[in-house]
């Protein structure tokens, strides 16, 4: 083989190597409120999936999502699906922990089979709260993941992955997988300080493209949220590509409409399996 034969030949490998690098991962976006059905096409011009809560998200009375799965996934959507869960407060004692667990299980599963998903999509448990978990919180998890497998569904968890530096720098994803006891959990880390977040970023085409998950630091995940809105001052301060009134805006949308989104990266354009093709 020639010299130049076999400098495209190695230029050809590196172009595929990249492709299939750029392939890996996928930008996605959650918020707590519904977007509305008009904004999808513009959205879906940016994103591959959007989260898609269960039951009413933190702070929230309502949930807005409900029924909206249908107009989702026909606008070419994957899905994040998400169930908020309890605070420490509201776990003690551990008893009591699990059998909010167990409850709070079933009515996770009860609601994805009402909003129409598949068996075997992962359902996602929001634990706001990072640092070491205490026994309550750790009574809890493991009772929603076993409720929400024997209910016919994968079990997933969004949970801190940043160092806690007043709990001896434990990374809570850590803390929760070391102590699951072999149960098969999908981790959703969220790590907005820059680095490793590129901030408030869109990068969807090469040579710029969507960061592994396990560039979160945490290096297991399958999901990584990298922003969010409006930007935690306390953890993203140097994050310099935020508006200016500290939320994240999408492409393509307006900022004046104030639909601020949190940012996702992910190993697949369908991280909860939600998508199905029989439905």
């Amino acid at each position: 083989m020639n010299p130049m034969s076999t400098n495209r030949l190695a230029a050809s490998l590196i172009l595929f190597c990249a492709t299939l690098t750029a392939q890996t991962a996928y930008l996605g976006f959650d918020r707590n409120a519904y977007p509305g059905d008009a904004n999808l096409k513009a959205l879906h011009e940016t994103f591959s999936y959007t989260g898609y809560w269960l039951n009413h998200p933190p702070g929230e009375k309502t949930n807005s999502w409900t029924a909206h799965r249908d107009a989702i996934k026909s606008a070419g959507f994957g899905f994040l699906v998400l169930f908020n869960g309890r605070l420490y407060a509201q776990l003690k004692p551990v008893a009591k922990a699990a059998r909010l667990g167990q409850s709070d299980a079933q009515a996770a599963a009860a609601a994805a089979h009402r909003e129409g998903f598949p068996a075997q999509t992962i359902i996602f448990l929001d634990q706001e709260q990072g640092g070491r978990m205490l026994p309550e919180q750790k009574a809890y998890i493991y009772a929603w993941v076993d409720g929400v497998t024997a209910a016919g569904f994968r079990a997933g968890i969004y949970c801190s992955g940043i160092p806690a530096s007043d709990d001896g720098n434990i990374v809570t994803a850590e803390d929760i997988r070391q102590s699951a006891a072999g149960r098969e959990i999908v981790y959703w880390a969220i790590n907005d300080a820059c680095p490793p977040a590129p901030g408030c970023a869109f990068p969807v085409n090469p040579p710029a493209h969507p960061p592994s998950p396990a560039q979160s630091g945490v290096r297991f995940a399958e999901v990584w949220q990298f922003a969010q809105s409006p930007q935690r001052k306390d953890v993203a301060a140097s994050c310099a590509n935020y508006n200016r009134d500290g939320n994240c805006y999408p492409p393509g949308i307006a900022a004046a409409k104030q639909l601020h989104v949190d940012v996702n990266s992910a190993t697949s354009p369908d991280p909860s399996n939600g998508r199905s093709k029989s439905q």
